[in-house]
Parts: C-alpha cells; structure tokens; sequence
C-alpha cells in the first residue's frame, strides 16, 4: 500500500452508483487511519446527466475538497459524455478504465493515457446476475490497479454501506472486478 496521496475519478452519469463507490474508498481509507475524501458534481439533470465523484485518499490531513485537474492520476468512465467533459483531469501518462461498450477513447486519448478498457456493466448484469453490482465491480478494479486501500478494508466498508441480503452478490461482483483488472494489467493498456 503506497503511503502517498491518491487521487481517482468516477465518472458516469446519475444513477449509476458512482458515488457509492467513492463513499466507500473515503469511508474505508478514514477507517484505516488515513484521511479519506469524495466531492461529486452533478449536472442539473441529476439522473441521467454527467456525474463526477473525485477522491481523495491520503496519510496526511486533506486541506482542498477538490482534486486538481492534471493532477489526477487513475479515472474510470461508464459514460461517454462524463468521459469527454471529465478526462483532461487526468494527468498525462495515468490510468484511464473504461467501459468498451460505452466508452469510445480516440486515438489521441490513447497516446496521451494508459487506457484500459473493461467491460463493467455487463460484468455486473451478465456475470455477477445483478446490474446495481456495477459500482462494486469498479470500486475493485479501482483498487486492484491502484493499490490504494486494504483489499479487505475496502470490502468490510463495502458490506457496511450495502444491505446484508446482497453482500453476498457484492463480494462477488468485488472478486471479479479484480480477477478482470488483473487480466486488463498483465494484457497491458490498448
């Protein structure tokens, strides 16, 4: 686990669990003795506009609510307006997951970010059986590519923010977000 500041970003579009997902790295990184920080930004048409949650994970105290852009250094997008309006946040050579089927990067994107492309909807609909998995399946990728939190920290926050008829289901979603950010890793970006 890296001592130094992390900063990610969750983009899609409202109502699809992205900031549930940045609650829990918070929540999870306060829990373990760091200091831990999300701030969403909605547009005003909440569910089914552009949403963006940036967190923040760090040993020391956070002093500004907002994640720079440029500074940024792993996003992950299910939404290809969230995509285009939020990836310049990114700093150039860091990680940027999509959503293939959802998320189109051109070519330029490609130069600029190590992108991975992995398909988390339907990781969540097709294979965990359950679609509201998707922000559990991200939130493991997140952290199987950034090494940010306790893996078991993460996933006791996790089952703490979710009802307990579905933890099951999230400890499934959690363990093939990253068997499949594993695979995106040693594939290597596109």
């Amino acid at each position: 686990m890296s001592n130094t500041k992390t900063l990610m970003r969750f983009t899609g579009v409202g109502g699809q669990g992205v900031l549930l997902a940045g609650e829990i790295f918070a929540a999870a990184k306060i829990k373990t003795g760091g200091h831990g920080l999300k701030t969403a930004t909605y547009t005003s048409q909440v569910r089914g506009g552009p949403t963006v949650v940036d967190i923040q994970l760090d040993d020391e105290e956070i002093y500004y609510p907002y994640a720079n852009d440029g500074e940024i250094g792993f996003m992950l997008s299910v939404a290809q307006m969230s995509y285009v309006l939020f990836k310049d946040g990114v700093q150039p050579g860091g990680t940027i997951v999509v959503d293939p089927n959802l998320v189109h990067p051109t070519d330029e994107d490609r130069k600029k970010w190590k992108i991975y492309e992995i398909p988390i909807i339907t990781i969540a609909k097709e294979e965990v059986g359950n679609v509201i998995t998707q922000s559990v399946v991200a939130l493991a990728i997140a952290n199987t590519m950034m090494d940010a939190i306790d893996k078991q920290a993460l996933i006791d926050t996790m089952l703490s923010k979710v009802p307990a008829k579905v933890h099951e289901v999230n400890k499934v979603a959690y363990e093939l977000g990253e068997k499949y950010a594993k695979e995106a890793l040693a594939k290597g970006n596109s």
